[in-house]
């Protein structure tokens, strides 16, 4: 191919060498001939084949400056020219031609990767060897509040001034990623990394940890909760055992110790049943939607269990809209029962003697129903309430513990709902009653 390529250059170079020797010999020939007639044939001649010679490289220069100007735009098509002129102009387009789709393939490649990048749920930002950024994925622009075109060739500790961020990129020391707060604000937090590449360059990966801090925060209060919710039965338990081993005791003050310790004993074993409850439910695939329930065979037990726990202390109703519908729900009636049930034994254990309490059942006419407790109690204070279904979490935890609850019913009530596709939503104001509804989504609800 090479030698072929020579060749064709040394038969070009050969021609136009022979057509300027036939050109000169053409002038000086038609100079010779002219010059004969005035008497001076040589200087004619000569004169003559310098001329033609002349104008011939002239038009050559002309053909030269006509590829020029195109070169200067080579978007256009190549000129059209005979001879050795026309052939080069036509291989340097071809030559442009197969440079400019080589671009475009590397154009599209790198496209092809950024957007890789892009799809990531990591950020990732590119500096130069002065930490200038040169390249901002929308994952990483949205973590520190840049943006992906304003903010290039900006110096990025000139943008995020997080103090452990600006340190750890400082230091030099990368093996580990640097936890830190957004730059934008807020308790949300980051995981950064930086790696070396290139000559000096760096990249800079960012991670959302929040939730998987937030998890962390919550299993730590979890445990902790749950050690002391179980220290103080246990102290008690303990202190009691010590006194009818030590102290000799009545038979009246035997009896009042046992009850004691009796107490404490089914307030652990509540607890635990409890937990036990959550880890199920937690544990356990969505429930299927062919296994209906009627809801007045739930709402029959549910009005057993909490006239059976009010024992009086309360007006209480218990009322499911057009009764002859026969509504049925789907899905775990265990579920389902653990849900309201707690629903209907927190109220009866936070309403104040001789108020009252409302449970209703509700077939929307668009589909789906509503389970709602409403109690005429002391009510909840706003603040309150985004918290009320943590585990552990009381408004106030010496008259949790004096009725009896674990803090962890309307974890549980929560859990169902949502496993169920529905939705715990709680309504109330202090002095004034609290409302709990359990909505059940239409595809979980039927009339036979």
């Amino acid at each position: 191919m090479l030698s072929s390529g020579v060749e064709k250059t040394n038969s070009w170079l050969l021609s136009r060498v022979s057509a300027r020797l036939l050109t000169a010999a053409a002038g000086g020939a038609l100079g010779w001939w002219f010059g004969e007639r005035v008497g001076h044939p040589t200087m004619l001649a000569l004169l003559c084949a310098a001329s033609a010679v002349l104008a011939l490289s002239v038009l050559d220069t002309l053909k030269g400056y006509q590829i020029l100007d195109w070169l200067r735009t080579p978007e256009a098509n190549a000129p059209e020219m005979p001879g050795l002129w026309g052939e080069i102009a036509h291989r340097v387009q071809r030559v442009i031609r197969q440079r400019d789709q080589l671009i475009a393939e590397e154009r599209r490649r790198l496209e092809q990767f950024l957007s890789g990048i892009q799809a990531s749920p990591n950020g990732v930002i590119l500096l130069d060897e002065t930490e200038h950024i040169t390249w901002i994925s929308t994952v990483a622009a949205d973590h520190f509040g840049l943006d992906p075109v304003r903010d290039l060739h900006q110096r990025v500790t000139n943008l995020v001034r997080q103090p452990t961020f600006v340190q750890y990129l400082q230091a030099g020391d990368y093996r580990e990623p640097v936890k830190c707060l957004m730059p934008r604000g807020g308790q949300d937090y980051l995981s950064l990394q930086v790696r070396r590449y290139g000559d000096g360059l760096k990249l800079i990966l960012s991670q959302d940890i929040t939730e998987r801090e937030r998890s962390d925060t919550m299993r730590r209060d979890f445990v902790a909760n749950v050690s002391h919710e179980i220290r103080t039965p246990l102290t008690v338990l303990n202190g009691f055992i010590e006194t009818m081993g030590s102290l000799p005791l009545t038979e009246v003050e035997r009896a009042r110790v046992i009850m004691l310790m009796a107490q404490q004993a089914e307030r652990m074993q509540t607890l635990v049943a409890d937990l036990l409850t959550l880890a199920q439910i937690e544990g356990s695939p969505r429930p299927s939607s062919d296994r209906w329930i009627k809801v007045d065979g739930l709402m029959q037990r549910l009005e057993n269990d909490g006239l059976g726990l009010s024992r009086g202390r309360h007006p209480m109703t218990f009322s499911v809209d057009e009764p002859g519908l026969q509504a049925e729900i789907a899905g775990v009636e265990s579920e389902w029962l653990s849900a309201m049930g707690n629903l209907v034994s927190n109220a009866v254990r936070y309403t104040p003697d001789g108020s009252a309490i409302q449970v209703r059942w509700i077939t929307l006419p668009e589909g789906g129903g509503e389970f709602s407790v409403q109690d005429s109690g002391i009510g909840i204070d706003p603040e309150h309430i985004p918290r009320l279904t943590e585990r552990f979490y009381r408004v106030d935890g010496s008259r949790s513990r004096e009725t009896g609850g674990t803090g962890l019913g309307l974890s549980i009530v929560k859990h169902v709902a949502q496993r169920h596709g529905g939705e715990l939503r709680i309504t109330s104001e202090a002095g004034k009653g609290s409302t709990f509804t359990l909505s059940v989504p239409a595809a979980r609800v039927r009339v036979a």
